[in-house]
């Protein structure tokens, strides 16, 4: 993946690439027999990794850096970027399901809870015909050998691995040589959304980026989280014009 693809924002990368730009390049990289990786990042997870460096090392080691969170938009619009919209991890995750049942990859889910991932199972294999899941495993299995062997043994092309973040990227990044997996992704809780324990934001609200509006007047308690937002658009504004003044001291300085 060339840098041309990625922004960068407090020292992490983002992709600019769009739902159909990432699926198109991951059907020419699994043709080539290459791994790819896919993180969705937001602004907690941005200002998180700035302060972090093994998790922006983490995230900045992944094929793919997809923007999840309006705030990241908003930031690639405010530094005259590329960013057009938000590419949601729920969102790719189920059009990789749809093009490994057009085109007969397998896929493997792992975490969860046992009845929660059986039933994304069920839902994902009845709502598209010739899905093959080849495999699953829930979350609380605690032999990452035996995670690892019944992967290998599904013969999966694909991996959606649901343990929150970051803990499901590290364990991701752990693992990905033992692993002849084509494609990895890190999806938090998408397996409880596809079981139907988890509703989304109505489509209005997600066709305007305002999901994070949605679980804040449904989950008040998240108004703590929701600071991330304005505290990241902050930083990168202001690490902007700290770099605009760095450039004019250099152009004077000639």
């Amino acid at each position: 993946m060339s840098g041309m693809n990625k922004e960068q924002y407090l020292g992490v990368y983002v992709s600019t690439l769009t739902y159909d730009d990432i699926l198109a390049d991951i059907e020419q990289r699994m043709a080539a027999g290459k791994k790819s990786t896919i993180i969705a990042v937001n602004p907690e997870k941005l200002i998180a990794a700035s302060q972090n460096p093994e998790l922006k090392q983490l995230i900045n080691a992944a094929t793919y850096q997809i923007p999840d969170g309006i705030g990241v938009v908003l930031a690639s619009k405010l530094k005259g970027g590329r960013l057009a919209s938000r590419v949601t991890g729920i969102d790719l995750m189920e059009r990789l399901i749809a093009l490994a049942a057009n085109k007969g990859y397998r896929v493997f889910l792992y975490g969860a809870k046992e009845e929660v991932v059986q039933k994304a199972k069920q839902n994902l294999e009845a709502k598209y015909p010739g899905l093959c899941i080849a495999g699953y495993m829930n979350g609380y299995v605690n032999d990452d050998g035996a995670v690892v062997r019944a992967i290998q043994a599904a013969n999966a092309d694909m991996l959606f691995v649901a343990l929150g973040s970051p803990r499901q990227e590290l364990w991701i990044r752990a693992h990905l040589d033992q692993l002849d997996v084509k494609v990895f992704q890190g999806v938090g809780g998408s397996f409880d959304v596809f079981a139907g324990r988890v509703k989304r934001a109505p489509k209005l609200f997600r066709t305007f980026g305002l999901e994070w509006f949605y679980r804040l007047i449904t989950d008040p308690k998240r108004f703590k989280r929701q600071l991330a937002l304005p505290k990241f658009l902050w930083k990168v504004l202001t690490e902007k014009e700290a770099a605009d003044h760095r450039t004019a001291a250099k152009e004077r300085s000639r």
